[in-house]
């Protein structure tokens, strides 16, 4: 796997891709900064604004889209995908790296953007820069899972990743509770709070419970990566 692993690295971590990856990441961070500097930051903005609508219902999946969907895609794209799929290889040794290349790129970004910022935001907070912290591996990690399984599935990946993004993730779970027991947003926002329901009261409408939240998370990750290795396993390999 470590081959392929280098591989998915360098395919991931091109110039251009990693540019705009990381001006994303920085952006909640220059914005939290800026808000402290002219003094009108308040924990419940900050919560409401910066880690929910900013971060966890935009950048963090915009990131991980860009970077999940294209894991297969340059092999589906250049008809190079019969090269690792002809080998006597378990196909789980195929997926594994290509998931490990989009955690390694985004997750470290991703996360240390949202610590970062809840740390200026909160006064050095370490208990909330924590909770978010964790919230937002689950998050990298299910949504890697999700838009992995797509780049395999149709060339059409990032606006089919577009569409559930901005639809599911945002419209419709932001109107109706009940599908945030379905939404990746949804639990990241519930872990947080629920970990530190002091300094991120303003989530606590939001969150659904704590262990529905870790569950959902750990379970649509290993959903997805099977069916990675189920499409894998039949799909037509030109």
């Amino acid at each position: 796997m470590g081959p392929l692993l280098r591989l998915s690295l360098h395919q991931l971590a091109g110039r251009t891709r990693l540019v705009v990856v990381v001006l994303l990441a920085a952006l909640p961070v220059v914005l939290t900064g800026i808000i402290r500097a002219v003094g009108n930051s308040n924990p419940e903005e900050f919560a409401g604004g910066i880690l929910d609508v900013m971060l966890v219902a935009a950048i963090l999946p915009i990131v991980i889209m860009a970077l999940a969907t294209a894991a297969f895609g340059h092999e589906v794209e250049d008809r190079t995908l019969s090269y690792l799929v002809l080998k006597p290889i378990a196909r789980w040794r195929i997926v594994a790296p290509k998931y490990l290349a989009v955690l390694l790129v985004g997750g470290p970004l991703l996360i240390v953007s949202a610590v970062v910022s809840t740390l200026i935001a909160l006064d050095g907070d370490i208990r909330a820069a924590a909770a978010v912290g964790v919230a937002m591996l689950l998050g990298v990690a299910a949504y890697s899972s999700i838009f992995t399984w797509a780049g395999l599935m149709t060339r059409w990946a990032l606006g089919f990743a577009l569409v559930y993004v901005f639809l599911w993730e945002g419209l419709l779970s932001f109107y109706l509770g009940g599908i945030r027991y379905l939404s990746v947003r949804g639990y990241s926002l519930a872990v947080m709070y629920g970990i530190d329901e002091g300094s991120l009261e303003e989530l606590g409408a939001k969150a659904i419970e704590l262990p529905a939240a870790i569950g959902g998370a750990v379970g649509v990750t290993v959903l997805f990566l099977w069916l990675t290795v189920r499409r894998l396993r039949r799909m037509d390999v030109p």
